[in-house]
């Protein structure tokens, strides 16, 4: 129980970093931002698509990201977003932040990599 309180604090806390970092390869809609996280993480780390639209609108709101309605043919609309020079400050910010506090926690805890 403690430990599935912990990843979900975790997993919060590094949603707009995960966001922000994939925005910063391309352009994406929610769909494949929660496709990718799945996928990269090795499936540690996913979201149901829907849980991330309020944080997508909330970094909207922040202007850290940008959102447009894209429609192609035999698809249904799709809002795309991008990163936006307000995104690029951030995440240049929480990479340095979390940076830091995993480098602490290392030496702290002794976590060792294989």
């Amino acid at each position: 129980m403690v430990m599935n309180a912990l990843a979900r604090e975790l997993k919060r806390g590094s949603t707009e970093l995960l966001i922000l970092a994939l925005l910063e390869e391309r352009d994406r809609h929610g769909y494949d931002l929660a496709r990718l996280i799945d996928e990269r993480s090795r499936g540690a780390i996913s979201f149901n698509v829907a849980s991330l639209y309020p944080t997508l609108y909330r970094m909207e709101d922040k202007d850290m990201i940008e959102g447009r309605w894209v429609e192609k043919a035999g698809q249904r609309r799709r809002r795309y977003y991008r990163l936006t020079a307000v995104g690029r400050k951030t995440l240049a910010s929480q990479r340095g932040v979390w940076d830091t506090f995993f480098d602490a926690l290392n030496r702290v805890a002794r976590i060792r990599h294989a």
